[in-house]
């Protein structure tokens, strides 16, 4: 089935002519009609746009247009709902932006448009991207291809989801704290989140703005160097886009990692980590090294801060971010006798119960008198944090750690104890503060039944996504994991 296809298998039938981007773009549509009514991975999706855009396609091939030229032409990528697509609902995942459309696209959309991807959809997340589950979502709860029952991650478990269930080749995503790579480990999928700046924000509905990163999902590494290929570069509408070239990323998947030194952090080998979780990554780091890397021990002695910085400092600038949606300008609005009457009730009704706690919290630790005692400190243990990988990098080429300290959870197991919810993050959130690159690919399954998908994760230095593509690659060639299906897509 052409929906079963990696990016770089289809790009080969549809450059030799052996099928059509509409084929598998009708492919992709009837796998959301078969099996996204368990899933629920998509929010919304026009198929007889998809179907234009893939027949375009068709004839940009026709005409002579090759894959050199347009990386993506015909390849179908579905779209998280925080990322504007004109013409499509713009709802991240929230109430209050009521029936709101984008009047017009994010660069990474243009960049996709431009490579000639057929863009797919609008996919399921936690509330303005605030969660690590799905089920913070206004619309439904995603669940986990490989058990239904359990959640898929967040906050971009639709993207997730709908990659692992065949629903699209590619995802893209967005990255906060661990939401592209916490939920690609989760449901046994690629997630690459590049290094802050690297990628443009415009068009990205803000969470918090000095930690948001967009990224990608897919079902082989070579995929999402592809993929991260087309939407990196400078932008000068986003300011904290950097102008640094960007490589060819595909060219540097040699295969070869022989005499790479790897870090394995100590502080992240801790209770709390599921005995199966950790026995998938010491195998993998075993792997790595009869691949010829060299794996030393790395300190990262900031890391118990991280948890508690990265949640005064993103709760601080959603408070500041999420002050827009206010009832007045775009979005829901719930009458008032006057402008504070209709925010409180607008805002009350519009936001669920998780981004309202960030906006409590965010808006505590700004206000006068814990400024200082709170976010200004935050910002002082995030560069010390920052610090910790910089001097880590000076020995190592790249740090190996898990993704997430546990396989994926039942629905409904932790939505009673944010805290606990807030731990699922503890391995991937400073590379969000670092501002570095990350990447998790699949390393194994839970013993125990379910069979649960396992990610192991690789941070590299600033701007160094070549690198960690480059041992993730190699570590994936070595091993099947990427192969197995979930029982509900393998019946389909």
């Amino acid at each position: 089935m052409l929906n079963q296809l990696s990016i770089s298998e289809l790009v080969a039938k549809l450059a030799g002519r052996e099928v059509s981007s509409r084929a598998a773009t009708q492919a992709c549509l009837d796998q959301v009609r078969r099996v996204d009514d368990h899933i629920r991975a998509f929010i919304s999706y026009d198929a007889a746009d998809a179907l234009a855009q893939a027949d375009a396609a068709d004839q940009a091939l026709a005409n002579g247009q090759t894959h050199a030229e347009r990386p993506l032409l015909g390849v179908p990528i579905a779209i998280k709902d925080v990322i504007a697509v004109k013409g499509q609902p713009l709802n991240c995942g929230s109430k209050i932006l009521g029936n709101f459309v984008s009047p017009y696209d994010a660069t990474v959309i243009e960049k996709l448009r431009t490579a000639g991807a057929v863009v797919f959809g609008r996919v399921n997340m936690d509330e303005f991207a605030m969660g690590s589950s799905t089920e913070n979502s206004a619309f439904q709860i995603t669940r986990n291809p490989w058990d239904t029952s359990r959640i898929p991650g967040g906050s971009s478990g639709g993207s997730a989801a709908a990659v692992a269930a065949d629903e699209c080749l590619a995802a893209l995503g967005s990255d906060t704290g661990g939401s592209i790579r916490q939920p690609a480990a989760l449901c046994g999928c690629v997630g690459l989140k590049p290094s802050y700046g690297r990628v443009s924000r415009y068009g990205l509905v803000a969470y918090a703005s000095s930690l948001d990163q967009i990224g990608c999902f897919t079902k082989h590494v070579r995929d999402a160097a592809t993929v991260a290929g087309v939407i990196s570069g400078h932008d000068p509408r986003d300011s904290s886009s950097v102008p640094q070239p960007v490589p060819n990323y595909p060219a540097s998947l040699t295969g070869d990692i022989k005499g790479l030194k790897l870090g394995l952090a100590k502080e992240y080998m801790i209770g709390g980590l599921e005995p199966e979780v950790k026995r998938a990554v010491e195998c993998a780091v075993q792997q790595l090294t009869r691949l010829g890397a060299e794996v030393v021990e790395v300190s990262l002695p900031h890391t118990d801060y991280a948890i508690a910085t990265y949640y005064i400092i993103a709760t601080a600038e959603a408070s500041a971010n999420l002050a827009r949606f206010d009832g007045i300008r775009y979005g829901l609005r719930v009458g008032g006798a006057d402008p504070i009457e209709l925010y409180s009730k607008t805002r009350g009704a519009g936001f669920g119960s998780e981004v309202k706690r960030r906006i409590i919290l965010g808006t505590y630790v700004l206000s006068s008198g814990y400024h200082d005692a709170y976010y200004l400190r935050a910002q002082k243990v995030r560069t010390l944090i920052r610090n910790d990988f910089l001097k880590a990098f000076e020995k190592v080429d790249a740090i190996v750690t898990p993704t997430s300290p546990t396989a994926a959870f039942k629905i409904g197991e932790k939505s009673e104890n944010p805290l606990q919810m807030y731990l699922m993050d503890i391995f991937t959130i400073s590379c969000n503060l670092a501002g570095i690159c990350g990447i998790s690919v699949p390393c194994g399954f839970t013993i125990s039944q379910p069979r649960l998908p396992i990610g192991l994760q690789l941070l590299g230095k600033p701007f160094e996504e070549e690198t960690i593509l480059r041992i993730a690659h190699a570590y994936e060639q070595s091993t099947a994991w990427q192969k197995e299906k979930p029982p509900l897509i393998a019946l389909s």
